[in-house]
């Protein structure tokens, strides 16, 4: 495992032209070859988006590959890249809005959803005026890989926290302003905890509603992160505070809220989400299925 770790660390040490170079023979295995779940991919843009033609939906899913391949290429170089070169590569826009929570003693919640570059945005954390900083993170099935990965989101001064243990984390921790916890809050949960549901991109939806706990029982501020992919390399994030509708949120208004703003960010630009991950398979699991649109 050293030497595959060392391994890993040289090829992050390339400079990004190269390893894009490694992105794009990625991009032609799997789209002219491989096909890597090209089904899944295709049926989810197809539900998603049922006005567009079929050589839309191609369109899409073929540049969905290349934000794919490279994607991978730049979480590999995350295991070395700097904190100057992060800073140049990935923007971040309306920071007031760190030190407006820091004035009024209140921790945040940052929610985004699996749009590229999400892994990207640890360096964040050297901007903020907040002293403590916690990527969540889910456990994943290799030992090896979760190592890996939660070096990575330590990065920076942060501290990485895995779902599970998170909330319980918020709920004891002073809020006063001086934390930020960064969910991908677009997770599909688990069978077991479908418990509720809602109209996203035109299909039943199982929303993970893990923040809506604390949303209606402390105060805290949320605040949407917009994944913007300028150009090849170059992220750009800008951060929109979410307001309750009254003096407070109420079940699950903010997990309604994350997904309109999420919904709004993918019709902008559809092949910058994570199309081939399956999170719809569960949606006859669904519980309690909010009618409202999301």
């Amino acid at each position: 495992m050293n030497f595959l770790i060392k391994i890993l660390y040289l090829i992050s040490k390339l400079p990004l032209k190269i390893l894009y170079i490694f992105s794009d023979i990625i991009f032609f295995l799997n789209y002219y070859i491989v096909g890597y779940r090209k089904n899944v991919i295709t049926q989810n843009l197809k539900n998603s988006f049922p006005e567009k033609s079929d050589e839309e939906i191609k369109e899409i899913r073929k540049k969905f590959y290349l934000n794919f391949s490279d994607y991978l290429a730049e979480t590999v170089k995350s295991f070395s890249i700097s904190e100057l070169e992060s800073r140049v590569r990935m923007q971040h826009i309306n920071q007031h809005l760190f030190h407006e929570a820091k004035e009024e003693g209140k921790n945040i919640i940052l929610m985004a959803g699996h749009v590229f570059n999400w892994e990207w945005m640890n360096a964040l954390a050297t901007l903020t005026p907040q002293k403590n900083s916690h990527p969540v993170y889910r456990k994943v099935n290799s030992n090896f890989w979760e190592d890996q990965m939660k070096k990575v989101r330590n990065k920076f001064g942060n501290e990485a926290l895995e779902a599970n243990e998170v909330i319980l984390n918020i709920f004891r921790n002073k809020n006063d302003g001086e934390s930020i916890y960064m969910f991908v809050a677009d997770q599909t949960p688990h069978v077991a905890h479908v418990n509720y549901g809602l109209n996203f991109l035109n299909q039943r939806t199982p929303a993970f509603i893990g923040y809506d706990k604390l949303a209606t029982r402390m105060d805290l501020i949320f605040i949407y992160c917009e994944m913007t992919k300028v150009k090849r390399g170059f992220y750009q994030v800008n951060y929109h505070r979410i307001y309750p509708e009254g003096e407070k949120f109420v079940k699950n208004e903010v997990v309604r809220k994350f997904h309109q703003l999420l919904e709004n960010t993918i019709r902008k630009n559809p092949d910058n989400y994570l199309w081939s991950h399956r999170k719809w398979k569960y949606q006859d699991s669904i519980k309690n299925f909010d009618s409202e649109k999301a």
